[in-house]
């Protein structure tokens, strides 16, 4: 094999083999709209996959093609035969475990890619449920599109794209989900193109855009999309399993692989023609892609050569070797040789970049859709507001009117306990929005239409409002019956306490979301962290009663509830005075906090609330952080 080069995300890997040295020169870039279609040329590549400590196996073996402006080319063959991972190769998305070597050209060049020229659309449809289809694309043309267009251009573009796909009759439907039935599967599948061809890609990528799809709507889905790629004179490379005759005859060329190895690549029409010559020909009335699929798919121990010349049977692995060494030798490997060449030696256009959005122009189209997402969910913040303030009455009528008793303390200690630890703790409930707005943002940055920063900065922006209305209704309903300190200038600091707390959970849950996809195992991750931190609180066990190691060096100091109890208490005790345990003897407030609760008041309350917003900050750094780090290990 060739030297070898390792792709990451978000990039279009191009390698020469032909660099001074022997080493690889390698090209990355993704992204707009240059001039002129994109021919799109690999030769003689090779992706293979280590297995630990053995040996790595190939999955694409020395394949070579092409893709010209205006066609449509599909990638064709059994279930692990390579065509994820050639699309994977072509669009730059190998993951770091792939070595990739051989040679990728863009119009005869090895170029950057500018932002617009490529879009992928993915084989699952990741997609806001709450909003409707025009919303949906009208917001990403918001996001994908420059500034020097005005808003009503980009409402035109998203129009137009919208027709050009065929959904106008579905654009005032909500996208609707598991929990809500909305549009049907292969209007979703469109709304995902949509989103991705508003740049007017001249290179697209999809992946098997009719799985889980019926024969029409597949048909439909893959006609839209023929029909772009000729008016537009876009470059369309497909991958698909197992297309219905009238889809397969939609396409202009054929990549068929098997076991990481090229069966045949040429026109749509020629390909019976090859099978025919090698003895396989297809039957009458029979879909001819069911016929090839048949004639190479290795899950069955024989294929039946119907119609073949000696009329038998044949070991498909034999079948498969056969047809692999028939086309190397035939004239259809010779004439995409020839194109290859041709391209390689005619340079082409240079892809020139585009502009895109500005980074506060994508913050602000975030955190608008964002808002309007949360809005819209019940389960995002309003289940949460109606459980909270269920929450806060039933502490109310358990701690109401408290007094200032010696059995006062230790009540009023649970109190602000409960509302530091438990109503935070719940936080966990809205981990599976959390978990979608992960996959949706996994998708759109993969595809290029904003940074993680844009990301925390519109959620963070977006949640406030909803945070500080699920801290202030149910504080006030718990602070008044209970009967805390009469005073707004400690009421507002009682908010202020739970809202910190609040934000601070959600770029918790935040983490754990990147680190955990699954929404159930997230939960479970997210109430192990919290239960830790709320058993080192230095509530149930004193701080000077904790064990040193790990307890109270160091998850004591890291856990936000010391800081949350800490301003809590401080908050309210100091300032009153208790009845003492006996007789007519009296206890401040302050020397509760200290000797009772053996907590620092050395500094003001402040600094306690401080410190949780500088937690939250730090918080959504962290997450910034493990993005990052894992698109770097993908």
């Amino acid at each position: 094999m060739a030297s070898e080069s390792q792709s990451s995300p978000l990039e279009l890997v191009t390698v020469d083999r032909e660099a001074k040295g022997g080493c690889p020169d390698v090209r990355v870039g993704v992204g707009p709209e240059g001039t002129g279609g994109v021919e799109l040329t690999w030769e003689d590549l090779w992706v293979t996959t280590s297995k630990g400590n053995g040996p790595s196996a190939a999955i694409l073996s020395g394949v070579t093609g092409f893709a010209r402006p205006g066609e449509v080319l599909a990638i064709m063959g059994p279930s692990g035969c390579g065509k994820s991972t050639l699309l994977d190769a072509l669009s730059g998305r190998l993951g770091s475990q792939m070595r990739q070597s051989g040679r990728i050209l863009v119009n005869g060049r090895r170029q950057m890619l500018a932002y617009g020229t490529l879009a992928y659309v993915t084989q699952e449809d990741i997609l806001m449920t709450t909003l409707t289809v025009k919303e949906a694309i009208c917001y990403s043309a918001e996001l994908l599109l420059p500034d020097w267009m005005s808003k009503s251009e980009k409402r035109e573009r998203a129009e137009q794209v919208i027709i050009e796909m065929g959904l106008q009759d579905a654009m005032e439907t909500r996208i609707g989900g598991r929990s809500k039935k909305g549009i049907s599967g292969g209007q979703r599948r469109r709304v995902s193109i949509c989103i991705e061809i508003l740049t007017r890609p001249k290179l697209l990528f999809l992946d098997e855009p009719t799985s889980g799809l019926d024969s029409a709507a597949s048909y439909h889905v893959m006609s839209r999309i023929v029909n772009q790629a000729r008016q537009h004179g876009g470059t369309v490379i497909t991958s698909i399993h197992q297309p219905c005759s009238e889809v397969f005859e939609l396409f202009d060329n054929l990549c068929l692989l098997c076991s990481g190895n090229t069966i045949y690549f040429g026109p749509i029409s020629s390909t019976s023609e090859f099978f025919a010559l090698n003895g396989y020909p297809c039957p009458p009335m029979m879909n001819p892609s069911d016929h090839f699929l048949r004639t190479i798919n290795k899950d069955f121990d024989l294929v039946i050569g119907e119609g073949c010349n000696n009329n038998c049977s044949s070991n498909t692995t034999e079948v498969i070797n056969m047809l692999i060494s028939s086309y190397k030798s035939s004239s259809f490997c010779q004439q995409v040789l020839w194109e290859v060449a041709q391209s390689g030696s005619s340079k082409g256009a240079v892809v020139k970049k585009g502009s895109q959005a500005s980074f506060i122009g994508k913050c602000s189209v975030l955190t608008r859709r964002s808002f309007v997402n949360m809005y819209r969910d019940p389960g995002y913040y309003w289940l949460r507001l109606a459980i909270y303030f269920a929450l806060c009455l039933s502490i109310g009528t358990i701690f109401y009117n408290i007094g200032y008793a010696y059995g006062s303390i230790q009540a009023r200690g649970s109190m602000l306990m409960f509302v530091a630890a438990y109503l935070t703790f719940m936080a966990i409930g809205g981990f599976p929005s959390f978990v979608e707005d992960m996959k949706i943002f996994r998708r759109e940055r993969l595809n290029g239409h904003y940074s993680p920063s844009a990301f925390i900065i519109a959620n963070t922006l977006s949640s406030a409002p909803f945070l500080f209305l699920i801290s202030i209704i149910p504080a006030s309903a718990a602070y008044l019956l209970v009967g805390l300190q009469r005073d707004l200038q400690h009421f507002i600091f009682f908010a202020l306490i739970l809202y910190s707390s609040m934000l601070l959970v959600e770029g918790l849950m935040m983490i754990v979301a990147s680190m955990v996809p699954d929404f159930l195992m997230g939960i479970i991750t997210g109430a192990g962290i919290q239960g830790g931190m709320v058993l080192a609180s230095g509530f149930f066990r004193l701080p000077n009663d904790l064990p040193r190691l790990p307890w109270k060096y160091p998850i004591y100091y890291i856990a936000f509830h010391k800081y949350a109890n800490q301003g809590y208490y401080k908050n309210e005790f100091i300032g009153l005075t208790f009845q003492g345990n006996e007789g007519n003897s009296t206890i401040s407030g302050e020397e509760v906090v200290r000797s009772f609760w053996q907590m620092e008041v050395g500094y003001s309350k402040w600094v306690d609330l401080a410190i949780l917003f500088g937690m939250a900050v730090l918080y959504r750094l962290l997450f910034f952080v493990t993005v990052k780090v894992s698109e770097r290990l993908k």
